[in-house]
Order: C-alpha cells, then structure tokens, then sequence
C-alpha cells in the first residue's frame, strides 16, 4: 500500500474511534447524571421520611413530657398532702410531749415532797419504829390523794358527759347528814374549825379553795377539814357544782351568832 493512502486510512480510523469515545463519553455522562438524580431523588425521599419521623418523635416526647409533668404535679400534691397530715401528727405528739413533761413535773413535785416529808420524819422520830409508822401515814395519804384527784376527775368527766347530754340541769337541793346536838357542838372544835364555822355563817357558802386563801391552810388540810365538818355535820354542801360549795346548818348559825347579833 503506498504510503499515501497507509496516512489516510490511519486518520480515518483515528476520527472514528475519536467518534466513538465521545459517544461511550456522553454515554457515560448521561448515566452518570441519571445516577446522581436518583441519589437526590432517594435523599430527598429519605430526608422527608426522617423529618416525618423527627416530627412524630417530637409530637411523642410533648406528649410524654406532658404526662410527666402530670404525674410530677400529682406526686407533689400527694407529698404536700402528707406533709400536712405530718406536721398534724407532729403537733398532736408535741401535745402528747407537753403533757407528759407536765405530768412528770407533777411526779418530780409529789417525789420532791415524800423526799422531804422522809427527811422529815428521820429528824423528827428517833426510833425506827415510830420513823416508819409516819412513813406508812405518808404512803396512806398520798393514796389517799391519789385516789381523791381520781374520783374527782371521772366526776368531773361524768358531769362533763351529763352536761352535754343535758343543756339544763335541775337544782339540787342542799344535801343534809348527821344533825347537831346542840349541847355537844362547840365541845369538841378548834379553833380553826370555829373560825370557819364563823366565817361561812357571816360570808356564806363558799368552796375549800376559797377558804383555803382565808385561813391560810394547805390545800390537804383544807380539804380534810371541810370533810371532817360535813361528816360530824356542821355543814352542808352543794353536790351539783365542782368543787363543792360548803354552807353552815341552819341550826348553827344561831350558836355561832355573837350576843349583839342575836338581840338584834
């Protein structure tokens, strides 16, 4: 082949395979851009059904927040709720405390006083025998006392329960005992004794501790005075009122009269 025609046929076949690249080139491009528009397509797909699903989860956690706050708001309430029924509680055993530290005081007083009442009795008697006949007195007295303030207070509870059952309560009349023989009345009384006697004839009734503050007297020896007086039946007592109200007999108010008061 002359080497004219050899360059010609080498030129031809360079422009056709420089043709077909091209073509496998823009080939190429074309897939290639179909490619990437899936991808985009498939992304976008993608980043929607992830918001969609952001969104639902978003909407979720409202919801379980909401829920939670209700049920934190409920407990607190709940909490709120027993914390007053504790401090309720709280105060009640305070109440409960104060009384019993009152109670104890009480206690430590009446120990205070059998201590001195013992101290008493080991300076006052010198046999041992006399020092424990006094201390057997002692002990009878405070049970005495004891037993005394308990029936006074259920006596006051029974009249407490009657009160509220009863708006009114009738009037009682003044209850009479042993009457007084005239010639043996003033025989046998202290002074003390004819002093009261006096007084509740010039005064009127009154209560042992209204004639505790007169004469000047324990409450013990009141006490035991005024229930010594109404037994041997100087007096009378009024039992529908606590404490009682002591008043003289009509029968001594005549002997206790001075002679001036009587001629008038």
């Amino acid at each position: 082949m002359p080497h004219g025609q050899s360059v010609t046929c080498d030129a031809t076949l360079t422009g056709h395979v420089s043709s077909h690249l091209n073509h496998e080139v823009d080939h190429l491009d074309e897939i290639t851009m179909l490619l990437v528009g899936c991808l985009l397509g498939v992304t976008a797909v993608s980043a929607v059904q992830y918001y969609r699903q952001l969104r639902r989860a978003h909407r979720e956690y409202v919801r379980a927040r909401e829920a939670v706050e209700d049920i934190v708001l409920s407990i607190n309430r709940q909490f709120k709720r027993e914390a007053e029924k504790l401090e309720s509680v709280a105060y009640r055993v305070q109440t409960a405390i104060a009384k019993g530290d009152s109670a104890i005081s009480l206690v430590d007083d009446a120990a205070k006083k059998v201590g001195s009442l013992e101290a008493k009795a080991l300076v006052d008697f010198e046999s041992r025998e006399k020092m424990t006949i006094r201390l057997d007195e002692v002990e009878k007295r405070l049970r005495d006392v004891v037993a005394s303030q308990e029936d006074t207070k259920k006596r006051t509870a029974n009249l407490e329960q009657q009160a509220k059952q009863f708006p009114t309560i009738p009037e009682i009349g003044l209850e009479g005992v042993i009457p007084i023989r005239r010639e043996k009345a003033m025989a046998q009384l202290t002074e003390t004794e004819v002093s009261v006697l006096e007084m509740l004839a010039s005064e009127g009734p009154k209560t042992a501790p209204e004639i505790k503050l007169k004469v000047q007297l324990s409450r013990e020896h009141t006490a035991r005075l005024m229930k010594k007086l109404y037994e041997e039946g100087y007096l009378e007592r009024d039992p529908s009122k606590i404490p009682f109200k002591y008043s003289v007999k009509k029968e001594m108010e005549k002997l206790l009269k001075k002679p001036q008061e009587q001629a008038t």
